[in-house]
């Protein structure tokens, strides 16, 4: 692929509408007043050419490559643009190896903007990081998706983490409200006559995304047949026309996000855990049954034997859902998400997992107690395996032996709590000398 400076050629009207109304300047940039606004130091930075190697993490249309682009403007140095869904290992040796001359030769800077950093892989991450520790390149990446789980931990500590949050419609509205003001390079050189409820329509749809409701707007500009007098009226009816779906971001992060909302609400809101599994579902196109294995999971993790019900609801709901599909399950699943979250609660299960998992991980080797090892051949009672006492021959079906091993003969990893039918369990507990077995 061709490398180049970012130095965009000035074609109005051939490009579209998002992308020549791109801000140029600090003063132009909509939104992100958190990280560019007056005295902050990515404002500084960039106003001094002073920019290091940063990261910026945000939605779709949040003004990251906007950004970029004003710092190209900005630097007196040389600023390289890479998208990293189609370059190569190749691609970048060679920024660098230009970078590492233009440095020694004339004492000027590379900044290489790599857009889309979460599509390079591990290895082609890898090969930036000497470049970028020995200062031969700075280096700014530009993600959806949340860096810590898609950039080389080694390239993000060396980077300066910058959030953009997503834009809303006042900002859309804005951006659009420019475009028709802008005769050079927006649509100010058309009579245009846009109704307010046309502009809202179109703002809200955008989902805060910048770019879409533009191009929106400028469908609708341009399909829209002229008035008489040479005007081109876009109501109501022609922006409902011309953006028809809101925009959801869903990304995997955001799915990660939202499981784990989901996940987090089964413990506290009946409300919250529907919303949640409903809006991935219908909304998002999310996997029904990654929320189904995330509820059995709770049931256990979250509910444990303070309603052993809930694992039942639960995984009779995926086998409704596997026998039936969806949408139809989804009345069985909503009922077995509901009697989750209106269950008893206790994660006792929980911590005697974790309890036992770090017992077992500081010892060595577990001895099995003689009276508990097989006995199911001759010679067995010869090595001493012998005086297991059969619980069912005694009162209550139980009986006070040791089960653990020596070393392990006092300690307790499961400890029942108040909740719900965990009661009984936690009394038949007290019952036995508080679970010592």
């Amino acid at each position: 692929m061709d490398l180049f400076s970012y130095q965009e050629a000035e074609t109005p009207r051939a490009r579209l509408l998002a992308d020549r109304l791109r801000p140029e300047t600090l003063e132009e940039y909509i939104g992100q007043e958190h990280i560019i606004g007056p005295d902050k130091l990515l404002r500084r930075a960039i106003e001094g050419d002073q920019v290091s190697s940063i990261l910026l993490y945000g939605p779709p249309g949040c003004g990251k490559t906007t950004l970029a682009n004003i710092i190209s403007k900005r630097t007196a140095g040389d600023f390289v643009k890479l998208n990293a869904v189609d370059a190569s290992v190749k691609d970048v040796r060679e920024v660098i190896d230009r970078a590492r001359s233009n440095k020694m030769l004339y004492g000027k800077k590379t900044i290489l903007f790599l857009d889309e950093v979460h599509r390079f892989n591990t290895s082609r991450q890898d090969a930036l990081l000497p470049a970028v520790e020995q200062g031969i390149i700075i280096f700014i990446g530009a993600t959806t998706e949340n860096p810590f789980h898609h950039v080389n931990g080694a390239l993000l500590s060396r980077s300066t983490l910058f959030q953009l949050q997503p834009l809303d419609e006042r900002h859309a509205l804005e951006a659009m409200k420019r475009a028709l003001d802008d005769k050079d390079r927006g649509l100010g050189f058309m009579n245009l006559k846009v109704e307010e409820d046309a502009l809202a329509h179109l703002a809200a749809m955008a989902g805060g995304d910048i770019r879409r409701a533009l191009n929106a707007l400028e469908l609708a500009a341009v399909t829209t047949p002229s008035e008489p007098d040479g005007s081109v009226h876009i109501t109501i009816e022609v922006a409902q026309e011309s953006i028809r779906n809101k925009a959801l971001r869903a990304d995997p992060s955001t799915q990660y996000d939202v499981l784990s909302a989901f996940h987090k609400s089964v413990r506290g809101s009946s409300d919250a855990a529907l919303f949640w599994f409903l809006y991935a579902v219908e909304k998002l196109g999310m996997d029904p049954m990654t929320f189904i294995r995330r509820l059995i999971v709770a049931c256990s993790e979250d509910i444990g034997l303070a309603n052993p019900q809930a694992m039942i609801q639960a995984v009779t709901a995926m086998d409704a859902y596997h026998k039936i599909g969806w949408p139809e399950a989804k009345y069985n699943v909503t009922q077995a998400i509901l009697f989750a979250v209106e269950s008893p609660k206790s994660n006792a299960v929980a911590m005697a997992i974790a309890k036992a998992t770090a017992t077992i991980e500081g010892m060595g080797s577990a001895e099995v107690p003689l009276h508990l090892r097989d006995t199911h051949y001759k010679g067995a009672q010869q090595l001493g395996h012998e005086g297991y006492k059969y619980p069912h021959d005694y009162p209550g079906h139980y009986v006070e032996q040791q089960y653990l091993p020596d070393v392990l003969r006092n300690m307790s990893f499961y400890k029942a709590s108040e909740q719900g039918m965990e009661q009984k369990i936690a009394h038949n507990q007290q019952l036995r000398g508080k679970g010592k077995k």
